[in-house]
């Protein structure tokens, strides 16, 4: 059953189209990777999916969510939605938080906007949800510039599933960490989707990632999408060139690959 329909969703700015007729689904509980190189409108769909495109940045067609157009509701009626039945986890997660602000401070101003609950309640779910991403509770008190980069990607991703939503975009999560904290990431990601049964669309360009976390991958190329289906499929039998192209450049242990060097004695033999 598809939680997220898109239909016929074209992005543009007044000099360029970005995105172009855009239709797909996100079926409920997958882990949906939508993949391309920078500046394939990956990360334009997901901001115009939870209306985040710049002013001078407009979207059109349909982005259906329950039965709702997001691209027709009341500005009002968006900020309801967000954070509570879809949450979103940057490429940039350090813009996502005030210097200024503890991160205990972050989770009650979250908190306030969405529910009523006691200073002591919020408090509590607070610590519950740094604990769920294996934080200790003295990190409450603690300043976004006291946690390392992955330490603050764990608290974005804790005020992401705070409210337990349906939806998580993870926009590039793991572009601005080493592949070791990456690594951890997206395992504490993905342990949180089988606890909470939330459906995840995951934008990246890293295949490595795909193989392991996917169910269904889109490819996208020029802002269009060019091939889509189950992850196996894909992975193994991909039809259009540049999709071919993106798997040949996934780097392998078995089979390294060549040096310039040995490129030119290969070409040089074979002539």
């Amino acid at each position: 059953m598809s939680i997220l329909s898109i239909e016929n969703l074209s992005i543009h700015s007044a000099s360029k189209r970005i995105v172009e007729d855009l239709t797909f689904r996100v079926e409920k509980g997958e882990w949906l990777a939508v993949v391309g190189q920078s500046g394939s409108g990956k990360s334009m769909t997901a901001s115009a999916i939870g209306r985040l495109l710049p002013p001078n940045v407009k979207a059109e067609g349909e982005v259906v969510y329950n039965g709702q157009n997001f691209l027709s509701l009341s500005g009002s009626a968006m900020r309801k939605l967000r954070g509570t039945s879809i949450s979103f986890v940057f490429q940039d997660y350090g813009s996502s938080f005030n210097p200024f602000l503890t991160i205990g401070r972050h989770f009650d101003e979250y908190q306030k906007t969405h529910e009523r609950k006691s200073k002591k309640e919020r408090v509590q779910e607070a610590k519950k949800a740094l604990a769920s991403v294996g934080l200790p509770e003295a990190f409450y008190k603690r300043y976004p510039s006291q946690l390392s980069g992955g330490q603050l990607q764990r608290v974005a991703i804790a005020l992401a599933l705070l409210f337990k939503p349906d939806l998580v975009i993870a926009d590039e999560p793991t572009t601005a960490l080493d592949s070791v904290t990456a690594a951890s990431v997206l395992e504490l990601l993905a342990e949180l989707k089988e606890k909470t049964g939330c459906t995840v669309l995951f934008i990246t360009h890293d295949l490595r990632h795909v193989r392991k976390y996917a169910d269904r991958v889109m490819v996208m190329y020029e802002g269009t999408i060019v091939e889509e289906g189950e992850k196996e499929e894909i992975m193994q039998n991909p039809s259009h060139p540049y999709t071919k192209r993106l798997i040949a450049a996934i780097p392998s242990l078995q089979k390294p690959r060549l040096t310039l060097v040995q490129e030119r004695q290969k070409d040089v033999a074979a002539t």
